[in-house]
C-alpha cells in the first residue's frame, strides 16, 4: 500500500482477452484519407480513400493515445488524440489540483506525477470529525485542537474546569495554610546573614516543589482525559466526563509515571551539565565555574530540549495504545524521527498561542487580587509577591482556573493531533480511523481505486 491509498491510476490496460482494434471507437466515415497526386496536370486529384487499408490492425487501447510529436513524429495538422474515456472515481481537476497536486505540485510540472492538468485530482479526503483524514497542516492542527473545545464544550470545559479548580484549591490552601511567609522574607532583607538567606532559600524551593507537584498532578489528569475526548472528536463521536474517565483511569498511574521520569531524564541533564562548573567554582576558581556552569547550562538545556521533543509523542501513544511507559517512549521516538523541526515548530507555537491568550486572562486578575490586598499594587510589588493574604490569593486563584481552562484543551488537542496526523503519515492511520468512523467507500474499496495500490 503506498503512501495515498484509494487511488486508481489512469489509463489502465484493457482487460485480457480483449483484441485493442476491436474495444476503440470506431473512425467517422467522413475523415479524409491521403489525398492521391493527379495523374496529369490538370486532373483532380483521386478521390480520397477510406480508413480501412490506410490504418494498422495493431493499435494501442484507446486509453494510451497521445499526440504524435518530438521524436515520435510531426502532429497530423487538424488531428487532436480522441480524450480519454471516463472511468470511475475520476472528477473534474479544480485549479491548482486538490492539496497541492495540481501545476507545479508533487512529481513534476503539471501535478502529481504529470496527470495533474489532465485528469481529475483525489477524491476529497473523508472528515467526520473536526479534521480531515489525510495528512494535515499546521493550521488544520490548531483548527482541530480549538474545534474540539469549541464542539464539545461542555465535556472538554467540564474537565478543565473541574480539575484546575480542584487544583487550585489545593494550591490556595497549601500556600494559605502552610506557606510560611516569615521563613521567605530574608530574601528581601538586605541585612540578612548567609544563614537565614539559606533557610529562606530552602524554604521557598520546598514550597514551589510542592506547588509544582499539586499542580503537576492535575495537568496529568487533564491531559490524560482530555486525550480521549479529541481522540473520540476525530471521529465525530462525543464523549461524557464518566465515559472519558473509565477509558483513561487504567493509564493515568502510568501516565504520572511518564512524566516523572520525563522530568527526571531533565534534571539529570541538567545536573551534569552544571556539575563540572560547580565544582570548579567550589573549589576556588569562580570566575571559570561561573562561565562553566554557564555553557553547562546552555548544553544541558539542548540536549533536554531535543529529548522532550522525541518523547513529546509518548502521552498520547500511551493513553491511546494503552502502553506501558518504556513502549510508549519507543513509538514516540520512532514517530518524531525525521520531522523534529516540525513538531517542535507545532508545539512551540501551540504553547505560545494558549499562554498568550492565558496571560492577557491571569495578569489582569493578579493585579485586581494585589489592588484587593491590603497594600495595594506598589506594596506587593516592592514586597516582592511576598506576603500573600487571603484575598490575593482566591482572586488570583480565580484568573489561574480561567486560564488553566485555555491551556489544558489547547496544549493536549494538539499533542493528540500530532500523534495522529505522524500515524497517517507513516502508518496509514486515516484508514483505521475511516472505518472506525462508518465511513463509505474510503480506502482500498473506494471507487476507481486498484487493490494493492
Amino acid at each position: 500500500m503506498n503512501d495515498t491509498p484509494g487511488w486508481a491510476s489512469p489509463g489502465s490496460a484493457p482487460s485480457d482477452g480483449q483484441k485493442p482494434d476491436a474495444s476503440g471507437p470506431a473512425e467517422p466515415a467522413d475523415r479524409p484519407g491521403p489525398a492521391q497526386p493527379a495523374d496529369q496536370p490538370g486532373q483532380p486529384a483521386q478521390a480520397p480513400q477510406g480508413p480501412g487499408p490506410q490504418w494498422s490492425k495493431d493499435q494501442p487501447p484507446p486509453a494510451q493515445w497521445s499526440a504524435p510529436s518530438g521524436p515520435g513524429g510531426p502532429a497530423v495538422p487538424g488531428q487532436a488524440p480522441p480524450p480519454p474515456p471516463p472511468g470511475p472515481g475520476w472528477g473534474t481537476q479544480p485549479p491548482g489540483g486538490p492539496g497541492g497536486y495540481g501545476p507545479g505540485g508533487p512529481g513534476a510540472p503539471g501535478g502529481y506525477g504529470g496527470w495533474g492538468n489532465a485528469w481529475g485530482g483525489p477524491p476529497p479526503a473523508a472528515k467526520p470529525g473536526v479534521i480531515p483524514l489525510r495528512p494535515l497542516g499546521v493550521g488544520e492542527i490548531l483548527d482541530g485542537a480549538v474545534s474540539t473545545m469549541r464542539t464539545y464544550w461542555r465535556t472538554v470545559l467540564g474537565i478543565s474546569l473541574t480539575v484546575a479548580v480542584i487544583t487550585e484549591i489545593i494550591v490556595v490552601l497549601f500556600q494559605g495554610l502552610v506557606l510560611d511567609d516569615s521563613s521567605t522574607e530574608a530574601l528581601n532583607d538586605p541585612s540578612a546573614t548567609l544563614s537565614e538567606l539559606s533557610r529562606a532559600m530552602g524554604d521557598a524551593m520546598l514550597n514551589s516543589t510542592v506547588v509544582f507537584v499539586i499542580s503537576l498532578v492535575g495537568t496529568v489528569i487533564a491531559t490524560a482525559l482530555l486525550t480521549t475526548v479529541t481522540s473520540r472528536a476525530v471521529l465525530g463521536k462525543s464523549v461524557t466526563i464518566g465515559e472519558a474517565w473509565r477509558d483513561a483511569r487504567p493509564q493515568v498511574v502510568k501516565l504520572f509515571g511518564l512524566i516523572c521520569l520525563l522530568l527526571l531524564i531533565t534534571a539529570g541533564i541538567v545536573t551534569v551539565g552544571t556539575l563540572p562548573g560547580i565544582l570548579i567554582a567550589a573549589a576556588g576558581s569562580t570566575g571559570p565555574g561561573v562561565a562553566l556552569i554557564v555553557l553547562g547550562i546552555i548544553g544541558a538545556g539542548i540536549v533536554a530540549l531535543w529529548l522532550m521533543i522525541r518523547f513529546s509523542l509518548a502521552s498520547p501513544a500511551l493513553m491511546l495504545e494503552k502502553q506501558g511507559i518504556k513502549k510508549a517512549m519507543s513509538r514516540s521516538t520512532k514517530l518524531v524521527r525525521g520531522t523534529w523541526w516540525r513538531i517542535f515548530g507545532i508545539q512551540l507555537l501551540a504553547t505560545i498561542i494558549a499562554n498568550v491568550v492565558a496571560s492577557i486572562i491571569v495578569i489582569p486578575f493578579t493585579f485586581l487580587a494585589a489592588a484587593l490586598s491590603g497594600d495595594g499594587v506598589t506594596g506587593w510589588l516592592n514586597s516582592g509577591g511576598s506576603g500573600l493574604g487571603w484575598t490575593f490569593l482566591i482572586v488570583s486563584g480565580i484568573g489561574a482556573v480561567i486560564g488553566s481552562m485555555i491551556t489544558f484543551p489547547i496544549t493536549a488537542g494538539v499533542t493528540v493531533l500530532l500523534y495522529i496526523d505522524q500515524r497517517i503519515r507513516r502508518e496509514a492511520l486515516d484508514l483505521e480511523l475511516a472505518r472506525a468512523a462508518g465511513v463509505q467507500g474510503y480506502g482500498p474499496t473506494a471507487p476507481g481505486a486498484v487493490p494493492g495500490s
